[in-house]
């Protein structure tokens, strides 16, 4: 079957969407390693189905490079949001979206008929261990917490954003082998279903960078919900302040996060780079 799509990005993560509003795609895990391949590929960090629900607007499904099926994706719930506005799907500025993880309000900034950005209410960070998950046996949340990788110990601070998230702060991210490390985190046993794992450099109360490790996919350029964990683990542990705008640094853009007492609102910007078409032979 010849499948239209649209390659789009936030921050530089970037995936492959196809509107699946009037026909289905089967098998999307090996779409997804096959297509989002950047040598024998479209090329992305994946592919996302912005399809129909009965609840929202569109329901999004996102898969990662290997295939794995991911619950929640910050950067992708934007050009998600993008996708419905700019073709006319949803004509609101106050969007709905449908994920494994809830439905998610966006609220969309437009001009001259497009999305440019959006801000999207993230949701409640979950603390409880057992929630994000893990298996480490503590009954408080782990904040700040001594954690064994190999023979090195790493403090830890686990949030869950709809997906579970590893954070850990650090003097110079810039110097950390992300590919040596990384994996170790994503597959460690205390994480029963992986984890995302962010290093944090601090700048100011309102500034921090980030190089992050997403399961399945690797170092990516940014995660959204990577952000928003980044920002909750910065002020549990004092670096930063509640109820204000954080400016998180990634490797391709920036993200401005607030965490609240209520949720955590996440605001970045959505692009399109091109539509096109491609052969898919689902054997």
């Amino acid at each position: 079957m010849n499948i239209p799509f649209t390659k789009m990005h936030g921050c530089g993560n970037d995936y492959i969407y196809i509107n699946c509003f009037d026909h289905t795609i089967e098998n999307p895990e090996d779409l997804s390693r096959t297509i989002s391949n950047r040598h024998f590929g479209i090329g992305g960090d994946g592919i996302v189905l912005i399809c129909h629900s009965d609840v929202a607007d569109a329901k999004m499904r996102m898969f990662n490079i290997d295939g794995s099926e991911g619950k929640m994706c910050g950067n992708a719930i934007r050009c998600v949001a993008k996708y419905l506005y700019d073709h006319n799907i949803a004509c609101k500025e106050t969007l709905e979206i449908d994920t494994l993880s809830g439905v998610k309000i966006i609220k969309l900034h437009t001009e001259n008929g497009k999305m440019l950005s959006a801000t999207v209410d993230i949701g409640e960070p979950m603390l409880d261990p057992a929630i994000i998950p893990t298996l480490i046996e503590e009954q408080n949340a782990l904040i700040n917490f001594p954690f064994q990788v190999d023979d090195e110990i790493f403090a830890i601070t686990t949030v869950s954003m709809g997906n579970p998230h590893c954070v850990l702060f650090c003097d110079d991210i810039d110097s950390i082998n992300l590919q040596h490390i990384g994996p170790k985190f994503e597959h460690h046993p205390m994480f029963p279903e992986s984890v995302n794992t962010e290093f944090i450099q601090i700048e100011s109360r309102n500034c921090i960078r980030m190089r992050v490790w997403e399961r399945g996919s690797g170092e990516t350029l940014a995660c959204g919900t990577g952000a928003c964990a980044a920002v909750v683990a910065a002020v549990l542990n004092g670096h930063c302040d509640k109820d204000t705008d954080v400016i998180v640094k990634l490797l391709g853009g920036e993200l401005i996060i607030r965490y609240t007492d209520e949720s955590v609102l996440m605001t970045g910007p959505a692009v399109q780079v091109f539509e096109g078409e491609i052969q898919w032979n689902n054997k």
